[in-house]
């Protein structure tokens, strides 16, 4: 359980979420309030680019006060204070306000503001893997190739017609219909290495999000590993098929598609010309990293804070676990969906 009464510094993204930012610090406050009867310190971001300067702050109260750091956005503002978290391995709260909320919803944290300040409040802390792309935390998934343009376009899209789903399809029709990506890379991971000529590379952390698409190996990442995807190069009929078959949740099943756990990927490229910087999404936020690119989970785990009775089910002592770290407090989940397993790195293309 969380200790009680322990002081609690909420960031807030004031571009992130909908309504008016006034309503939303008060019902902030009056959420803790009527919960724990202690309000909130909030630190409120008025852009996404403040928000790591933003969290920072609380961040180093949080830990200086023994407190619980919460986050209240969408993905990418989960990501950006969720890498503090972790760093400072102090207890991390959601309140869910994006289009997805893959983490949340992963570790059932309510997607309503009352049941998630209630879970803050009264759950406990749960150990959650967390993945890493050279220094670049990830929580959800990690990607280079076709699938950050994918993002890109799609935000444009949306700063036009507005954040949904249906307008996340159409921005993904558009690109795929208009570009084409190739990336020739040269790929090492547990002792193999091989070339892959891919449009695009994607590693996941998020069972809930690779159980949607179809992708059946998702059981690997409770055994602290990545599980990474690529496909055969593609035409754009090819690309918009599979796209078709990953929103009907049967990726897994197409022929063109690779999928390989790991403990460490490393990705290079085949071509000694190509520039060595390259743009990776990082949980739907694009960042340039330079290559050798280098995949693997987190020595260390994030401190989030689940609800008491889903965090109770299907747990196992991190001690039990060699070579992965946490807090005895907090053992790692294993609650994920059995499935057939792939054998370590041995689904790897020839």
């Amino acid at each position: 359980m969380v200790k009680p009464n322990r002081p609690v510094f909420v960031v807030l993204n004031a571009r992130s979420g909908r309504g008016d930012i006034r309503d939303r610090i008060e019902t902030l406050r009056q959420g803790f309030l009527a919960a724990s009867g202690q309000a909130p310190r909030l630190f409120v971001a008025r852009s996404g680019k403040r928000v790591p300067e933003i969290a920072r702050a609380a961040v180093e109260q949080a830990r200086q006060e023994d407190g619980v750091l919460v986050v209240s956005g969408g993905d990418g503002t989960i990501n950006a204070v969720g890498q503090l978290a972790l760093a400072r391995q102090v207890p991390f709260g959601i309140i869910p306000g994006g289009t997805f909320n893959l983490l949340s919803r992963t570790h059932d944290i309510p997607q309503d503001v009352e049941g998630a300040i209630r879970t803050i409040v009264s759950g406990r802390v749960r150990a959650v893997q967390a993945g890493l792309v050279n220094d670049r935390v990830f929580f959800v998934n990690a990607s280079l190739g076709l699938y950050p343009r994918l993002l890109e376009d799609r935000e444009a899209y949306k700063r036009r017609l507005g954040r949904s789903r249906l307008v996340a399809l159409w921005s993904a029709l558009v690109t795929l219909f208009t570009r084409s990506y190739r990336l020739d890379l040269a790929l090492a991971a547990d002792g193999r290495e091989w070339k892959q000529r891919t449009p695009t590379l994607f590693v996941g952390n998020n069972r809930l999000q690779l159980d949607q698409v179809g992708i059946e190996e998702a059981d690997c990442l409770e055994r602290g590993r990545l599980l990474a995807l690529t496909s055969e190069p593609l035409d754009t009929l090819a690309a918009i098929r599979l796209l078709a078959r990953g929103a009907l949740g049967r990726l897994g099943e197409a022929p063109e598609v690779h999928a390989f756990s790991f403990q460490r990927l490393v990705v290079g490229s085949t071509r000694p010309t190509t520039r060595s910087r390259v743009k990776v999404a990082t949980d739907g936020e694009i960042v340039s990293l330079t290559l050798p690119l280098e995949f693997r989970p987190s020595p260390h785990a994030l401190q989030l804070i689940v609800p008491d009775d889903a965090a109770a089910a299907g747990l196992e002592s991190e001690e039990s676990r060699p070579g992965r770290s946490g807090s005895a407090d907090a053992p790692m989940d294993t609650g994920l969906p059995t499935a057939a397993r792939i054998g370590d790195a041995t689904a790897m293309p020839r």
